[in-house]
């Protein structure tokens, strides 16, 4: 494998949002109200996938990350939740544009006169609604929608992330499994024979107790093994929403050449993906539209009503038509354009917030991705510490047969090409949790999650 190239962290900051809301705020003429968004499809916002080795042919009886991913679409609760959010914000949009109802009376008057002076009819009353007040709020609404289906695609990726992460910490476990019962199935065949050795007078009864406490010492590697692969497939299932999946392999392939990242061009291509990003954008947006509204709230209602009744005492019929509305002197709705003001500042700055949040998740992924990659490096590459481990072991095992080396040396370096493999597994496990979180847009964590971004 090549070296990493490292590239400085860099702080570029997503500035083209800000700019379209500041451009708006200088815009005098109160644009049209945008339409309610459409449904985000599946998979909206999630990152291009950095490419990975493909996983070999497989049997049916063993599970694929694809298909894990398709089962954590279909089975996750946070999805789900999070869509039935975006439709309650779409109903919410649906009642904020509907005009008030009309009302329909009766009238009577001189009701004691014994019909001579009587007069009774019906009414009709309707509120009219000024200052453009449900289309803004109906503007309103579709920010909210607009920032929900940025969050439903922020969760769908911490889904897909946190699958892969979990369907990589299995691979690591089986992997992990395989490299123990091959240690414990070592450390058995030591002790057979070093009884052996002894019974013919070429051991002592030191290398038998040094042969059962290695022995001793890889079946408690393979229980622990054993009990961390249980433990990877309890949360894999977990976040698939499927909880009693019954436990079968996965496939995949660990090693091969990696996706090597810059960290500049990862940060600029999450700034520019992140539903996290688009989803404060968004909220800027429906600030925006709520000052608009609460000023609005100044514009007083008008309020009509008519009435058609018949005069007993003349024997005729008559109308009347009143109108009235609310004189603005006092209330103004000052407070709630403060109020909005101070909601739209709060939302540019967590756009500020988010961006920099990034940036510092990011150099955590980074340097867990630098550190991992250079280990395994250091490790796979040719006359590296795996290559080198392997070799002092053959080495050994010949000097042990020509009765150069004692028993001892065997068992130490048997032991270190055993624990030189579980640490490249383990750099490994962290090589790929980092390119799954870079990958993913740093979006992890589904079921901690507030699907609603509060």
């Amino acid at each position: 494998m090549r070296p990493v190239n490292f590239v400085e962290l860099s702080s570029p900051l997503l500035s083209t949002a800000m700019k379209r809301q500041e451009d708006r705020a200088n815009n005098t003429q109160l644009p049209s109200p945008p339409p309610v968004p459409a449904d985000l499809p599946m998979g909206a916002g999630s990152a291009e996938s950095i490419q990975q080795p493909q996983p070999p042919v497989h049997t049916e009886a063993a599970y694929t990350l694809a298909e894990l991913q398709g089962i954590a679409l279909g089975n996750n609760p946070t999805l789900a939740e999070a869509r039935a959010l975006v439709e309650a914000a779409r109903g919410k949009w649906v009642q904020a544009g509907l005009p008030p109802n009309f009302w329909l009376g009766y009238s009577g008057q001189q009701l004691g006169s014994s019909g001579q002076a009587e007069q009774q009819g019906v009414y009709i009353a309707q509120e009219i609604v000024r200052g453009h007040k449900l289309q803004l709020s109906r503007a309103v609404a579709s920010g909210e929608i607009n920032r929900l289906q940025q969050q439903w695609a922020a969760q769908e990726q911490r889904v897909l992330t946190d699958v892969r992460i979990a369907y990589y910490d299995v691979l690591i476990a089986q992997r992990r499994m395989e490299i123990t019962a091959q240690l414990r199935d070592i450390a058995s065949k030591a002790v057979q024979t070093v009884e052996a050795l002894k019974r013919g007078q070429e051991a002592s009864q030191l290398d038998v107790f040094r042969a059962q406490v290695e022995l001793q010492s890889a079946a408690l590697l393979l229980k622990t093994a054993d009990n961390a692969l249980t433990a990877s497939w309890t949360r894999l299932t977990a976040v698939l929403g499927a909880p009693a999946l019954v436990q079968r392999p996965v496939v995949g392939s660990l090693d091969g050449e990696f996706a090597r990242l810059d960290i500049a061009s990862q940060m600029q291509r999450i700034l520019a993906e992140s539903p996290e990003i688009a989803a404060a954008a968004a909220e800027i947006e429906r600030s925006r539209w709520a000052i608009a509204r609460a000023r609005a709230e100044a514009v007083p209602n008008v309020e009509v009503q008519g009435i058609v009744q018949h005069d007993n005492a003349t024997g005729s019929s008559n109308g009347n038509l009143q109108v009235a509305l609310p004189i603005p002197l006092w209330n103004r709705n000052q407070g709630g354009v403060r109020q909005a003001r101070a909601e739209l500042s709060a939302a540019e700055r967590a756009l500020n917030r988010t961006e920099l949040s990034l940036q510092q998740r990011l150099a955590s992924a980074y340097q867990q991705y630098a550190n991992a990659r250079n280990q395994v490096q250091d490790y796979s590459r040719h006359d590296g510490i795996l290559d080198t481990a392997r070799r002092s072991l053959e080495l050994v095992n010949s000097g042990y047969r020509a009765g150069e080396l004692n028993f001892l040396d065997l068992l130490t370096a048997q032991r270190t090409n055993s624990q030189t493999n579980l640490a490249y597994i383990e750099a490994l496990g962290e090589l790929w949790t980092a390119i799954a979180e870079i990958d993913g847009l740093l979006l992890k964590d589904s079921l901690n999650a507030s699907p609603g971004g509060n």
